[in-house]
């Protein structure tokens, strides 16, 4: 028992998790010890900041929580639904991810907020885009949920429950997609510094673009709906 899941989803998946483990080393080592892609510790230390009266850190991190919310509302307009499937405008919100990342590489090396804003503007854009897609969660920014259902899979085959085995992969896909990502960009960092966003900036634009000239062909052969 599984969700049926074509190629593209696999490939998207890895990619973006990918693509995500790569920014969050990135702030998360150069920048305040920051992570960008997901919120829990984020809001952690907000709650933290705000009991001990730091004004300057409860800026910071609620600013990028809203830069979050913000990137995901954004994608929201663009895209207009929660189901992945082909069709959608995708190539536009992964131009503009990487329009952000790129932007964010210059004011990241100023040791500026705006670095940190711009990126978690790029993750809320991302994991808004990627959402669900047949019954099965496709988060590509964090992995808490990745974990959780890897938790349940287990525990249902050890008490001979039905195994989604699909679901089950695809969240071990994004786990370790999401580690390698982390390793790269853990790497490039130590080489490259802030420059090693281009990676992820790249992937992101090229993607964009391959998705949108894809959609284009699709629409004039009537493949899907415009």
């Amino acid at each position: 028992m599984g969700v049926q899941l074509p190629p593209w989803v696999w490939v998207g998946a890895a990619a973006l998790s990918c693509v995500a483990g790569m920014v969050n080393v990135v702030g998360y080592l150069g920048f305040e010890h920051q992570a960008i892609t997901h919120l829990t510790g984020t809001a952690t230390l907000l709650g933290s900041a705000l009991a001990d009266g730091d004004a300057r850190d409860a800026r910071r991190l609620l600013g990028v929580i809203c830069a979050f919310v913000g990137g995901a509302m954004l994608s929201a307009m663009i895209i207009q639904d929660s189901t992945l499937r082909l069709g959608r405008r995708y190539g536009v919100v992964l131009a503009l991810e990487s329009a952000l990342l790129f932007a964010a590489i210059p004011l990241f090396q100023q040791q500026r907020l705006a670095g940190a804003l711009l990126a978690a503007t790029a993750c809320g854009l991302q994991n808004a885009m990627a959402t669900t897609y047949s019954g099965a969660l496709v988060r590509t920014t964090h992995v808490s949920g990745m974990f959780t259902d890897l938790g349940i899979g287990i525990g249902h085959a050890l008490r001979g429950m039905p195994l989604a085995r699909r679901r089950l992969m695809l969240s071990g896909l994004i786990v370790l997609s999401f580690f390698a990502g982390a390793l790269i960009g853990s790497v490039a960092f130590r080489h490259w510094g802030y420059s090693a966003l281009l990676v992820p900036a790249l992937l992101t634009g090229l993607a964009g673009i391959g998705y949108a000239i894809y959609r284009q062909i699709s629409i004039g052969r009537g493949k899907i709906g415009a």
